[in-house]
């Protein structure tokens, strides 16, 4: 923060020609040594400070649906904002401003200087690991909405970090690929969904992606010059992914922060690359002065005032948490209107599938937070519905893998008698170091929280059993380690890491089981130690305790939920994935739900008919079982408020705001655009610039299958109808258009709409998807209530790249409905 200014001095704000002067003298007026250093971070979070210019350090941290501070310690808890599918699927730019304000308000409360996210990578494949994490198929939503999240982080005086730059759009083989993409799909698509962030919003960083693009890696690539600095003006910092810059050749490119530090690519050979001339002295004096610029934005260079004076009125987190989680739920099937239910009219209800209890949250990966608590279906349930409503509850269908984190409530610290665990840092001789209280039995350190000296770790914890049986208990980690129940060593030996992914056994390590027969609320004193192994780049280390579901017999899971639905009012069956399917470091190999939630679903809705199904997924999943329940509600990784805002739209409370941001397939054969594999090394984006549902439209023109349900679709619990909209018939090229579209609400209750405007050139001599989304607006209505919504569709939507953007004049055709397969309207313009 800012030092206090004498009053007779004003301080230049950041942005004004006085603080970019000044910055530029602070620049030119550091050795070389000085300025090359602060091109690689201090550490792995953090730049280095240099107090002779009132330089403090800038701290940035993961996102980008939570800020998690520079650990992963779940005592220092975070905010878990539902997943950027969910915040898509929501089609307001307004909510995706105020998801971006909690971000910033989570990072000043976390003493945090930039937010890496968001994530504005392309759905191309529904494959793609991180598909969660990005925002759409389509680069106008995407685009847009970034937009929103952008400006919502940056006027909380923190920095925003759209990332990954560029053709990042799946993890196989993530470090070393090279994405292979035509110039006309680069720019209308992969870098429109960047461009408003960084012309409209002024993002004041990016992060520049792992793999090449058209045979150069992005850390290195012209792309980073153009258009990123001179057509689109950007002037912030580019920082690299985590090990991204791979040379000194970086430099030479626009990129200018080396992460993480203090040792990397850069560091000591850059400074003998500028005195060999092989890296100019100008070039580095740029990066400095585009790092000071950042540390005078967020308030971390003395003598300017941040780019954010004050701030604005601070937002209840959880509240927003929830209503994206709301806004965000789509709604595709509703047969006979059995949603919403009348709460008080139900006397029983069976709630059944895995997800109901133990809901995933968030995806996996560098994505992850640490929130206070998750609220599950099961819990937001239990604390909507009334006294007088039985609620059952039955598994159903195992969906977790392998060693899952315990219960925090069943954890006691055998040490300080407290809830949790104790934790010892041990040295070489085995005398103790430090030791700490932890509240979780999965524990994670990336570059902090170690002590310095430390060769071992122990954790001691009291786990007590809720259930008699036999129970398999384990250890995940990777290197050499002991584990022991009860004091019988059970475990002593090395764990492999076989997948190397950096930081992949972070979130899913190796593990050894054990198991051990328990009583009803038994006792077991659990004890690991762990031999910390030699000095690593990025010190990376986790320790799991937990406990892996085993089911001898899967059907007799299915049967007791069945029993509990046949005599209920309705059921509620929760499917869905998890971080073991849906995370950063790897590709998914099918759409399939795990597990034998299939199976589940069409047993119950077999002996219940008002059975409805909510999907508790990042990403597509297939539902075979689609025509065949009452309800299907798209719930995403809805964040920690998940299963209130579920709870909140299945008994009426709110209604699902969701249109589907990316396109669902009915079977992965389907799938127009699927591949994530690279072909000795390099994966081609072959299809051009037909992704998403453009490819759809064009593979059905062809007779070939369409989706399960279309990109844009989403029901509400009431109905409008559109009246004839207008627009001007003929327009400049180069000039925006405005759509006037009078709605209302036809229903009997208030609701939301989103009105969509696609455009389409059927005639046209340049090859263009079949249509392609040009605008939308959204509106909230009481019953019987009307507006006419305007819907802006910019110039770019009526352009094509062809070494430059082009017109081509003529006749277009502005089609406006509900989702890009609706019955539209269709109105002529003519472009001149």
């Amino acid at each position: 923060m800012n030092l206090p200014l004498s009053p007779a001095v004003t301080a230049p704000a950041a942005g004004s020609p006085d603080a970019e002067a000044l910055i530029h003298n602070l620049a030119d007026s550091l050795s070389l040594a000085e300025q090359v250093q602060l091109l690689t971070g201090a550490d792995v979070w953090s730049t280095h400070t240099l107090p002779s210019i009132g330089l403090s350090r800038i701290v940035l941290s993961d996102g980008p649906a939570g800020v998690r501070g520079e650990d992963f310690d779940e005592r220092h808890d975070s905010v878990s904002l539902p997943s950027s599918s969910a915040l898509s699927a929501s089609w307001s730019a307004e909510l995706a401003h105020r998801y971006g304000q909690v971000l910033g308000q989570e990072a000043r409360r976390k003493g945090v200087h930039a937010v890496l996210g968001p994530t504005i990578n392309l759905h191309r494949s529904p494959l793609g690991g991180r598909h969660f994490e990005c925002m759409s198929e389509d680069p106008r939503l995407t685009a847009t909405m970034a937009a929103g999240y952008v400006a919502g982080v940056q006027s909380m005086g923190v920095g925003a970090t759209p990332k990954h730059y560029l053709a990042n759009e799946s993890e196989t083989d993530r470090f070393t690929v090279d994405s292979v993409v035509a110039e006309r799909p680069l720019r209308e698509l992969y870098l429109a969904a960047f461009e408003d962030a960084i012309t409209e919003s002024r993002a004041w960083l990016v992060m520049s992606s792992y793999n090449s693009i058209n045979g150069t890696t992005a850390s290195e690539n012209d792309l980073l010059e153009t258009p990123l600095s001179t057509e689109w003006g950007f002037d912030g910092v580019v920082v690299s992914d985590w090990t991204g810059v791979r040379s000194v050749e970086a430099a030479n490119a626009h990129q200018d922060l080396e992460m993480p530090g203090p040792v990397g690519h850069w560091s000591a050979k850059l400074l003998a690359a500028v005195e060999s001339g092989q890296v100019s002295r100008e070039a580095i004096v740029e990066k400095v002065v585009r790092i000071l610029r950042l540390a005078a934005r967020v308030g971390s260079l003395d003598g300017v005032s941040p780019a954010v004076a004050e701030l604005p009125a601070a937002l209840d987190s959880a509240a927003v948490a929830r209503e994206v989680a709301i806004r965000g739920a789509v709604l595709i099937r509703n047969s006979a209107g059995l949603l919403p239910l009348d709460a008080s009219a139900l006397t029983s209800v069976a709630l059944s599938g895995h997800n109901a209890d133990e809901a995933r949250t968030q995806g996996g990966g560098s994505a992850t937070v640490m929130p206070k608590q998750n609220i599950s279906p099961l819990m937001g349930l239990r604390e909507a519905l009334p006294a007088t409503t039985s609620l059952s509850y039955t598994r159903g269908a195992k969906v977790a893998e392998g060693l899952q984190q315990f219960a925090r409530t069943a954890l006691h610290n055998p040490v300080s008698n407290v809830p949790g665990a104790r934790v010892t840092f041990l040295d070489a001789s085995g005398t103790e170091i430090f030791a700490e209280d932890r509240l979780a039995s999965s524990l994670i350190w990336f570059g902090v929280g170690i002590p310095e000296g430390t060769a071992a770790i122990t954790i001691s914890t009291d786990w007590t059993a809720e259930q008699a049986g036999v129970h398999h208990l384990g250890l995940g980690t990777v290197g050499q380690a002991r584990l022991s129940f009860n004091g019988t060593e059970v475990f002593n030996g090395e764990l492999l890491d076989t997948t190397n992914v950096l930081g992949a056994a972070l979130f899913d390590p190796p593990s050894t089981v054990h198991q051990i027969e328990t009583t009803a609320g038994e006792t077991v004193r659990i004890e690991a130690h762990y031999t910390l192994p030699p000095e690593q780049f990025i010190p990376l280390t986790a320790i799991l305790l937990g406990e892996e579901a085993v089911v001898t017999d899967p059907q007799a899971e299915i049967d007791d939920a069945v029993a509990a639905a046949s005599s209920a009012d309705v059921a509620i069956v929760v499917v869905g994935t998890n971080s073991s399917i849906e995370s950063e470091g790897f590709d998914r190999s099918n759409l399939d739900l795990p597990g034998h939630q299939n199976e589940l679903v069409r047993a119950v809705a077999a002996a219940n008919p008002r059975t409805i199904v909510v999907v508790n997924s990042g990403s597509p999943v297939l539902m075979p079982w689609l025509e065949d329940v009452g309800a299907v509600l798209l719930g995403w990784f809805g964040g920690q408020e998940f299963g209130r805002a579920i709870a909140d739209i299945l008994l009426g409370v709110a209604e699902p705001g969701g249109r589907l941001p990316t396109s669902w397939p009915a079977a992965l054969a389907d799938v127009p655009v699927l591949s994530t594999t690279p072909v000795e090394g390099k994966l081609e984006y072959a299809e051009g610039i037909h992704v998403g549902y453009r490819a759809w439209l064009q593979q059905q023109a062809a007779g070939g299958p369409a989706p399960a349900v279309p990109f844009g679709f989403g029901l509400g619990y009431t109905s409008f109808e559109f009246s004839a909209p207008h627009a001007p018939q003929q327009v400049q090229a180069g000039n925006d258009v405005i759509v006037h579209v009078p709605v209302r609400n036809t229903g009997s209750r208030a609701g939301r709409e989103v009105v969509q405007v696609y455009l389409e050139r059927p005639d046209s001599t340049v090859e263009r998807p079949v249509r392609w989304l040009a605008g939308f607006a959204g509106t909230h209505l009481a019953p019987a209530g009307t507006e006419s919504v305007e819907v802006r569709i910019p110039a770019r939507a009526f352009e094509h790249y062809d070494g430059g953007w082009q017109v081509e004049r003529g006749a277009f055709r502005i089609l406006v409905g509900k989702h890009v397969e609706d019955d539209f309207q269709v109105l002529a313009i003519d472009v001149r």
